[in-house]
């Protein structure tokens, strides 16, 4: 009995094939929407945390609005033509 032996005698176009095929079966990562590490591990605020940022942020508004008024009204007191 003949038997043919098929050893590394393979054509390019064949090995490139073979390489593709395999290669095929490993998924790539899509670059189209890709993030940097930072930003794929970036912690978003909850809602609590937003409504606190908003409140100090309105807070501290109103404490200059305040400091404006009482400057205000200690110039009225200081200026006796008003």
């Amino acid at each position: 009995m003949k038997r043919l032996v098929v050893g590394p005698m393979m054509t390019p176009e064949y090995n490139e094939w073979l390489v593709r095929k395999i290669n095929d079966n490993i998924p790539e990562p899509s670059h189209e929407n890709s993030q940097s590490i930072e930003e794929h591990l970036r912690v978003f605020p909850s809602e609590l945390e937003i409504i606190k940022q908003d409140f100090e942020r309105r807070n501290a508004e109103l404490e200059k609005k305040i400091e404006q008024i009482e400057e205000e009204k200690m110039n009225l007191r200081l200026d006796p033509d008003v």
